[in-house]
């Protein structure tokens, strides 16, 4: 059944702020409309009433007896319209996360991870968003992220340590052939080189370097061959078809289901480590607050494991 009689919102707003106020001046500036447009939206409300709301005097502005009365259940019940549509909204935007991360994140640790999450959370509508380099994204397109920092964040965001960087070989156990090689053996053998788009991870020549081992020529020149999409370079080592540099906790899962071992126990770092990035444009949502401290359980069980 239809609500009737009801009046335009916006002369209900009008009126209300009018009599906050008791100024049709000050009502128009807090609603940024002229005073003559407020004159008219309660001249326009008066009219649908049939009754006069204010008594309009000399520099004054008061309230008739039906606009007393009128003014306290509008007040109301447009302050429990405002307090359920904020309620509406809130329980909205609690339920909703986007999350954004590298490929090698989402392919290599989250994917895998996340029907736990969905099955402890089942509330929550997830959205991900792969995107390599935090520097590409925007702080409105996330409420967070797990990225890969070589130094320190930008200021727009709180990032929190998730993992520590250490960076080894890895290739597939059909590549060794039973082989056993050392760092200096390395640049003889067919290295699967990242595109330099993301130069903040650690190349070959860093860690060859880190390890002592100096290249004559770059690896490129040799027998390396170059991706621009790190899953990928780990799906080409699996494959057999060369040695890839693997980021602990990341290729940890490669290396538990033998679909990749340690070329040598040499490895090195930059000092910088995978964290947990959130904007600090906002404050965080309750769907965020729980993708959050779902991470750090899932790193301290991987870590324990």
């Amino acid at each position: 059944m239809r609500i009737t009689p009801l009046p335009p919102l916006q002369c209900l707003v009008a009126f209300e702020a009018a009599v906050r106020h008791a100024s049709f001046t000050r009502a128009a500036a807090e609603l940024h409309l002229t005073q003559s447009a407020i004159s008219r939206q309660i001249q326009q409300l008066e009219e649908f009433l049939g009754r006069s709301l204010f008594v309009r005097e000399h520099r004054a502005l008061r309230l008739t007896i039906a606009g007393e009365h009128y003014a306290a259940q509008v007040q109301r019940l447009l302050t429990q319209c405002a307090e359920a549509t904020f309620d509406v909204m809130k329980q909205h935007a609690a339920l909703e996360l986007t999350v954004a991360c590298s490929s090698g994140v989402a392919v290599l640790w989250l994917t895998p991870r996340l029907p736990l999450f969905r099955a402890a959370f089942p509330d929550i509508q997830l959205r991900l968003v792969v995107r390599d380099g935090l520097a590409s994204m925007s702080p409105a397109e996330f409420d967070v992220g797990v990225y890969y920092v070589r130094h320190q964040a930008s200021a727009d965001y709180t990032a929190r340590r998730l993992f520590e960087e250490e960076v080894f070989p890895v290739c597939s156990p059909a590549y060794l052939a039973g082989r056993t090689l050392k760092p200096a053996d390395l640049p003889g053998e067919t290295l699967l080189l990242l595109e330099d788009g993301q130069r903040q991870w650690m190349s070959w020549p860093e860690w060859l370097a880190a390890n002592g081992v100096n290249l004559p020529k770059a690896p490129r020149a040799q027998h390396g061959i170059t991706i621009n999409h790190y899953p990928q370079l780990v799906q080409m080592a699996i494959l057999g078809q060369g040695v890839a540099l693997g980021w602990r906790h990341m290729i940890d899962a490669c290396l538990a289901e033998g679909l990749l071992v340690r070329v040598t126990q040499a490895s090195a770092s930059h000092g910088g480590g995978y964290y947990v990035i959130s904007p600090n444009d906002r404050a965080q949502s309750q769907a965020a607050r729980l993708f959050t401290r779902w991470l750090f359980e899932q790193a301290e069980a991987q870590r324990n494991a």
